[in-house]
């Protein structure tokens, strides 16, 4: 007797913070019941044969609603029930997620001599993603780059950006970046918005997010993929260096796209290889 039903997201997960209502043809309420942690309602109140109406509802999504019979044996199953996000953005399901580092890149793009692009990237660097349960706007992001993993495949490059004409690594060996709040921008894009410390100043900087989705690998655990870009500009960070090699040509542009393709395995910490 009573109601069953399972509360699931677009991409398949649980929403445990659901609540289910029943309402019979008069619109007078006959049940109440949450979910739990795994997004299920069972609930064993008996109710009475006939038509009922299934609202289902959950902070940060587009109420649901259905239509039960409930037959002589006074029972009602619903079956699974699935919850747009509000604004159609999907996200992974909430709690943290660490970056891995081995399936993640982070990479900059400067012009050089204003005809053709320097392609450089970080190879040492942490990061994690707290997704919020009922406010995603209040999800989080912070990352730690060591400024000396810099390597845009050219020896002697890579030391000149690590000494104290770039990124002064031996001052400031971390570059950091820490969330203060997202938007949403569209259908799975969204806008992350926090402060970047770079060269010893911090500056608010916006990251233009796509997630990519989520799925499972082949080690038991559950990762979610996203892409982020932003650009970046040497002086906001007090690395005035260029050298001028003629016509007024810049060797090295002030501008930097910067370009994350991100991996995260669901938990605080990554699974032992």
């Amino acid at each position: 007797m009573g109601l069953t039903a399972k509360i699931r997201t677009r991409d398949g997960w649980a929403v445990s913070h659901a609540v289910v209502t029943v309402t019979d043809m008069t619109g007078s309420q006959v049940l109440r019941a949450e979910a739990d942690p795994e997004g299920a309602v069972r609930d064993t109140t008996p109710l009475e044969p006939g038509a009922y109406t299934v609202i289902v509802t959950a902070v940060g999504y587009a109420p649901a609603a259905s239509s039960a019979l409930v037959t002589a044996s006074g029972r009602a199953e619903v079956g699974t029930v699935t919850l747009a996000r509000l604004g159609g953005t999907e996200l992974p399901p909430p709690g943290p997620w660490t970056v891995d580092p081995a399936h993640s890149g982070v990479a900059a793009v400067a012009q050089h001599l204003g005809i053709s692009s320097v392609h450089g990237r970080f190879t040492d660097f942490t990061a994690s993603i707290e997704v919020a349960p009922d406010d995603v706007t209040k999800s989080r992001v912070e990352a730690v780059i060591k400024a000396a993993s810099i390597d845009t495949g050219n020896g002697m490059r890579d030391t000149h950006l690590r000494s104290a004409d770039f990124l002064d690594v031996e001052r400031f060996p971390e570059i950091t970046y820490r969330s203060t709040g997202l938007t949403a921008a569209g259908s799975d894009r969204w806008t992350v918005h926090g402060e970047l410390t770079l060269h010893g100043v911090a500056r608010p900087v916006d990251l233009d997010l796509a997630y990519l989705g989520t799925g499972s690998d082949p080690w038991g655990g559950t990762r979610a993929a996203f892409r982020a870009t932003t650009e970046l500009h040497r002086e906001d960070f007090a690395m005035n260096y260029n050298q001028v090699v003629q016509a007024g040509i810049s060797a090295i542009g002030t501008t930097l796209k910067v370009e994350l393709d991100v991996q995260a395995v669901q938990g605080e910490s990554l699974p032992q290889a």
